[in-house]
């Protein structure tokens, strides 16, 4: 055999026998213990604020939060129920957050009359926020620069 065959080999034994060293009993789950076909309970369901006031950001460039309830918001290629609220023709009316300027330019920086496509989709980046306890622990603590702190 050629040498690099012989490395392969190598490799993939050298693979495998690390993950049978590696113990499994160092994994763990948000789940616990029980297997996700024994779990029959659906989660809580978070409440959210009917609608709010525009949510603090943590840092800088983050996507504005949803305050308020998404459900049942139909996003589609023909119908995006965000922009009947939040569209330069409706936000006065509906007291709601503009869309950015941002959202109305392609990938080379033109103008468009109309929102981007690449920026359509809203929820790819902006989520409602619930005053849900946290999953795992964390110490996160926001830019200084907007929290002024």
């Amino acid at each position: 055999m050629k040498p690099i065959k012989y490395l392969i080999i190598l490799a993939t034994v050298a693979g495998f026998a690390f993950t049978l060293q590696s113990p499994a009993a160092e994994l763990s789950s948000l789940r616990g213990t029980v297997d996700i076909d024994q779990d029959s309970k659906s989660p809580e369901m978070k409440h959210y604020p009917k609608d709010g006031e525009p949510i603090v950001r943590d840092y800088v460039q983050q996507p504005p939060l949803v305050p308020h309830s998404i459900n049942r918001y139909k996003i589609n290629l023909k119908s995006n129920k965000c922009l009947g609220c939040h569209s330069w023709k409706n936000y006065r009316k509906n007291d709601a957050t503009k869309i950015s300027q941002t959202h109305f330019e392609d990938r080379d920086a033109n103008v468009l009359a109309n929102v981007s496509a690449r920026r359509y989709f809203c929820t790819q980046c902006h989520v409602p926020q619930a005053n849900a306890k946290p999953l795992v622990e964390n110490e996160f603590k926001p830019v200084i620069a907007i929290s002024g702190e």
